[in-house]
């Protein structure tokens, strides 16, 4: 177990490199969320000492090696690790270097040994609220991840009140908080170095995140809402039993659901500031997303020139790939994958109008790869440390 000092030593690191980070980037105009290109000038030295600037077009690179300040391991606890999402995040935790799980909560596993973790022999146990704020006041704990379902999370939260270790929440309790200490956890949308310097971040879901990296290059040159076709996998239904994840009931089958309304479609328009409609349906596979996005443009523009301002918004992404045609065998091909991937970009005769396609693992980068994302960001390592890329 790491000495207090130690601990203090962690936090220091983690909270204090955002700070050493902004010193190391040119500062970069504003941009507002929608805006394709930023040449942001990177000052380096060319081949004969003179200084010079590079063309960076994505207003919010990575930050990749530079946050990687913290060399002491990270102690986690994990409440509501039966779960799809939680499984799949232990699985990553399991290969990171500096992740060290410690706590795992379900209620239902509570005395069973935790299967497919390799550093440390882990029991379930069933933690309270009271427990958790406890083993956090014994500085047992640096990070807590909520894999809970909606409405779940917040006696956690609250019993853990100010403290300083930092909680990362999978479900959608915090994701419309405007003020206060919660950060929305999209790394490629969301200012990373505020995400850095967060101790509270809410991860976006999954449908979510795919269409809001599907529209947000795209998003100024808006001609009316646009409407988003998606269909995941039943594993997006949870593991408690339902008609959406009965696999019987969707052999041969697809289901749709929540055609209006879906907490997605508020939390996809909130996030872009453009009213987009969404209806999700649930299919037979086990995992992975789908969605076919229709966008009305305000001017008339070509295929070619919509893929580069694509291609320019993500540039250095290592988890989001921009590809020219819709993917060919869409889900299969991003199933276990942790990269968005997204193409298409086919205009109509009237060039006012473009659908693209995004694929995403709803369990990885639609969900535990994401939730690490943020903890690497979060903790003070590199954004992509323990990912497969």
């Amino acid at each position: 177990m790491l000495s207090a000092t130690a601990s203090a030593m962690r936090f220091g690191a983690r909270r204090i490199s955002p700070r050493v980070v902004s010193t190391l980037i040119a500062p970069k105009p504003k941009v507002s969320l929608g805006q394709s290109i930023n040449f942001a000038q990177a000052r380096c030295l060319s081949s004969t000492n003179q200084l010079s600037y590079a063309v960076n077009t994505n207003p919010n690179p990575p930050l990749g090696i530079k946050n990687a300040s913290n060399t002491t391991p990270s102690r986690i606890g994990l409440i509501g690790a039966r779960g799809y999402t939680g499984q799949a995040l232990i699985d990553l935790l399991n290969e990171h270097p500096m992740m060290d799980l410690r706590y795992v909560s379900s209620r239902e596993l509570k005395g069973q040994e935790l299967k497919g973790y390799t550093k440390r022999k882990i029991i379930y146990e069933s933690l309270s609220p009271e427990e958790v704020a406890q083993l956090d006041k014994d500085g047992k704990v640096d990070c807590w991840v909520m894999a809970l379902p909606n409405g779940v999370c917040q006696p956690f939260v609250d019993a853990l009140g100010q403290s300083s270790s930092l909680i990362i929440d999978l479900s959608a309790d915090y994701r419309f908080e405007e003020n206060g200490p919660w950060s929305y956890g999209l790394c490629e949308l969301k200012p990373r170095s505020k995400l850095a310097q967060s101790n509270r971040i809410s991860c976006p879901g999954c449908y979510s995140t795919g269409s809001q990296l599907a529209l947000a290059p795209i998003l100024e040159h808006l001609g009316g809402s646009p409407q988003v076709f998606g269909v995941s996998g039943y594993s997006g239904a949870g593991t408690k039993p339902s008609p959406k994840n009965d696999v019987n009931n969707l052999k041969d089958n697809l289901l749709p659901y929540s055609l209006t309304g879906h907490i997605h479609e508020r939390e996809i328009s909130h996030h872009l500031g453009a009213p987009t409609a969404f209806m999700p349906h649930v299919a037979s596979w086990f995992r992975g997303i789908h969605l076919t996005v229709s966008i009305p443009l305000n001017k008339e523009m070509t295929s070619r020139e919509i893929r580069q301002i694509y291609q320019e918004r993500y540039a250095g992404e290592k988890l989001v790939k921009v590809v020219g045609e819709a993917p060919y065998v869409v889900v299969k091909a991003i199933q276990d994958k942790h990269h968005v991937e997204i193409g298409g970009f086919a205009v109509d005769s009237t060039g006012k109008r473009v659908v693209v396609c995004a694929t995403i693992d709803n369990l990885n980068k639609g969900a535990a790869t994401q939730c690490l994302q943020n903890m690497n960001l979060a903790l003070g390592y590199d954004e992509y440390q323990g990912i497969p890329i």
